[in-house]
This record gives structure tokens, C-alpha cells and sequence, in this order.
């Protein structure tokens, strides 16, 4: 552990200048175990259950937990803490079950051990690969029962994990359950030292969200904000790194050869690109378009949308024609497939899905979903998609068919949580 907390606080002096910008000090002083007053006021009921979720993605994961966590304690306390500021925002906007809200702690003995004796947690839960050292190891030495779900182990990052073996053993006996999203993970975390007999493989609580988000409202409220009509066609480009979005405005502008009432709207991985791809539009002779952040709705003279904000991108796959899910074309190892198939829509996506595979094998196995190499191919199938309306909606059904029937996970988990709770020795 000294050479690990002597790299985080080297890390933790080099990001000093970023915590101290005006938009990071209120989580910053959290991040430091430092609350307003009240913040734990509403958080008098038991069992106390602290749920960890770092950023957008997670959050949507446990919010299903949660639900069916205060469905079997409807009188807990339930603490949702993410890392990012975005992470923070979505909590508030789903997961109404919480008591409060707060910043998970930095990773540092004084800081982990001021938090925990502060919260007093009955039950920490924290998702996917959210391991934080020396926070598992303070909980456990005062008695926390501590539990990983949704439980994932990219093929990029095994390796790194395997080397560091010796040290990620010592650290993972610290979880009292490692609940993992399929059995690929299950074996991944095996091999880097989780004790075998509290690894469970439980699915991905995601599954259960997706469909359950998927509002006819939020379709309502996009509609009427983009000023998209029901009859009109619309390619989303989402989560799109750099290298992708000239490939896919290329491939818009021929698509607009055959449709030349096509709509695009298009989602960079981080908003700061917004600029670059404004230039890119230009460049191209697409000088017509809409952010929208924009107070006022869409103008109809303007086909394309940049996404420019943050948390929105579910609801916008619901006024989706057909959708490409990016850091695919390029590799990154993909994004969330799901969220858009979970609407009923045909998914394409480049060949680096490395970190989605499981997403990746369900929808080509549902014939929903497509993997993409260039231009050419973007434009042959989406061209193929738009002409035959008909198998596009009974391909896109059969994608959230099968997200439908992958559920339950949440409900699994919850038997842990009852198996963990009941062991614990912290409910007085």
C-alpha cells in the first residue's frame, strides 16, 4: 500500500490546479471527507446503505438496485455518491430513492477513514470497476460490509490487472461479494486473486433500467424540443471521438444524395469538441445547424443538431431513425450499444468493441446491430435501413426483446444485499 498512496498523492499534487477551478471546489471539500451541515440529516433510517456510482454510466446501472433495495427496506438510508459533477446531476435526476448526495472520497487514509466514521454505513455497494484501495481496506477494519455489482473486467485492461496481481489479491479480499456481469468477468476477476467463493456472476443491472427509462415522454419532449415530426428520418451519431466525426459527416453528406431530408444530429464524447466539430461542418459546406443547448426549439432550416451538453443522449435515441455508437471506428473500445437498442433502434458501431461484447453479441444475435468498417459500409446500411421501414422496426423490436429478457439482475443483486445485510454487525 506505500507505493501505491505515494503514486496517488504524486497524482493527487500534479491535479491540484483542476480541483482548485471554481466549478470543482464544492466537490472538492467533499472529495476531502469536508459536508454542508444537513447533509446526512434525512438519513436517520436503517439499514444504511452507501451506493457508489462514479459518473453517467454507473449511475444508470444502479439506479435499478436501488429501486428494489428500498423495495425490501423501504425505511433504509440510502447515500448515493458519485465522482464526477455530470455523475451528480443524473443521481438527482434518477434516483429520487436516495436520502442524499454527496462526492465519493479521494482515495487517501485520513480522507477515507474521516468519511466512513462520518457515514457510518451499514452496507457499501459500488459499481463496475470502482476498486478504491484504501477505502476497502478502512471499511473492512471497522466492520462495513462491502459489495462490488455490475462487476466488469475489460479484455483492454486484464493485462494490467494480471500484473499487478499480487498487489489487486490483498485488495479484492477486502469485498465481501464481487457480483459480476457475466462470466468473462467472472473469470477475469478470478485471475487477478477475487476469492473464488464470493464471486457471483449476476448479469448487468443495466439491462433492467434500459427498458424501464425508455418513457413515451421523454420521446414527447425531445420531438417537441428538436422540432423532429414522427414522419421524419433521423441519424444519430453518438459518443463520437476524434477520427470519427469526419467519417461520419462524410457519410451524412451521402446519405443526403438519396435523403436529402435526412436529419443528423451528432453527440461528441466531451462537449469541449463542440468547436471542432462545428469547423468540421463547415468545412464540408454544412453551415446550417443547431446546438442544443439553445433556449429556443430547433429551426426546421437546420437539419443538423450538435449535442453540446451533458445527460441527454438517452432521450435523444428515442426520436432516432438509425443510430452509430462511436470510440468504435477508432480503438476505444466502444460504448454503451444498449441505451439506444434499448428504444427499439438498429445500432451500428465500428469493430473495437472490446468493452462491449456482451452488448455486442446480444443485439447481432437479435439481428439489431451492425458493425460498421468505413463510409461505404455506414452509408450501404443505413441507406438499406431507411428504404425498408418495415425490417428496420421489426430488427430494432427484437434488439429490445432482448434486452427485456437479459433482465433481473437488480433483483439478484438485492438477495446479496439481504445475505450481506443480515451477516452485518454495524446495524445497532
Amino acid at each position: 500500500m506505500f507505493f501505491y498512496n505515494m503514486l496517488f498523492l504524486l497524482l493527487g499534487l500534479l491535479a491540484m490546479p483542476v480541483f482548485f477551478r471554481k466549478k470543482y471546489r464544492h466537490s472538492f471539500k467533499q472529495k476531502l471527507g469536508f459536508f454542508p451541515p444537513g447533509t446526512f440529516d434525512k438519513c436517520s433510517g436503517k439499514p444504511r446503505i452507501w451506493v457508489n456510482a462514479v459518473s453517467v454510466g454507473e449511475i444508470v446501472g444502479v439506479s435499478s438496485i436501488v429501486k428494489a433495495i428500498k423495495g425490501v427496506y423501504p425505511h433504509s438510508s440510502i447515500i448515493i455518491s458519485t465522482g464526477t459533477e455530470t455523475g451528480q446531476k443524473m443521481a438527482h435526476q434518477l434516483i429520487k430513492e436516495a436520502s442524499c448526495y454527496i462526492y465519493f472520497p479521494l482515495d487517501i487514509p485520513w480522507v477515507v477513514k474521516k468519511t466512513l466514521e462520518t457515514i457510518k454505513p451499514d452496507l457499501f455497494i459500488t459499481a463496475e470497476t470502482e476498486i478504491w484501495p484504501n477505502f476497502l481496506y478502512y471499511a473492512k477494519k471497522i466492520g462495513v460490509k462491502t459489495m462490488l455489482v455490475n462487476g466488469r473486467i475489460s479484455k483492454r485492461s486484464i493485462g494490467k490487472y494480471y500484473m499487478g496481481r499480487f498487489f489487486f489479491k490483498k485488495v479484492l479480499r477486502n469485498f465481501d461479494c464481487l457480483s459480476m456481469a457475466s462470466r468473462i468477468d467472472s473469470d477475469r476477476i478470478k485471475m487477478i486473486g477475487a476469492p473464488v467463493e464470493r464471486v457471483f456472476i449476476t448479469g448487468n443491472s443495466k439491462f433492467d433500467t434500459l427498458t424501464c427509462e425508455t418513457f413515451s415522454s421523454y420521446e414527447r419532449e425531445m420531438r417537441e424540443k428538436l422540432s423532429i415530426s414522427e414522419g421524419e428520418d433521423v441519424f444519430i451519431a453518438a459518443s463520437i471521438h476524434p477520427g470519427e466525426d469526419e467519417l461520419i459527416i462524410s457519410s451524412y453528406k451521402k446519405l443526403l444524395q438519396e435523403f436529402p431530408e435526412l436529419i443528423l444530429i451528432i453527440a461528441p464524447r466531451h462537449t469541449k469538441r463542440t468547436t471542432d466539430i462545428e469547423k468540421l461542418l463547415k468545412f464540408y459546406g454544412l453551415n446550417s445547424y443547431y446546438l442544443y443547448s439553445e433556449k429556443c426549439p430547433r429551426e426546421k432550416g437546420k437539419p443538423i443538431i450538435i449535442v453540446d451538453t451533458i445527460g441527454e443522449l438517452f432521450k435523444i435515441y428515442s426520436v432516432g431513425t438509425i443510430v452509430f455508437c462511436g470510440g468504435s471506428l477508432i480503438p476505444k473500445g466502444g460504448q454503451n450499444i444498449l441505451e439506444p437498442a434499448a428504444w427499439g433502434k438498429i445500432v451500428l458501431y465500428g469493430p473495437s468493441m472490446e468493452d462491449f461484447l456482451e452488448g455486442k453479441k446480444l443485439l447481432e444475435g437479435a439481428g439489431a446491430g451492425f458493425v460498421v468498417r468505413n463510409v461505404d459500409e455506414i452509408v450501404s446500411i443505413s441507406e438499406k435501413f431507411l428504404k425498408v421501414p418495415q425490417e428496420r422496426k421489426l430488427r430494432g423490436e427484437a434488439g429490445r426483446e432482448a434486452i427485456l429478457n437479459r433482465g433481473g439482475a437488480a433483483l439478484k443483486n438485492v438477495g446479496l444485499v439481504k445475505y450481506l445485510i443480515e451477516k452485518s454487525s454495524t446495524i445497532r
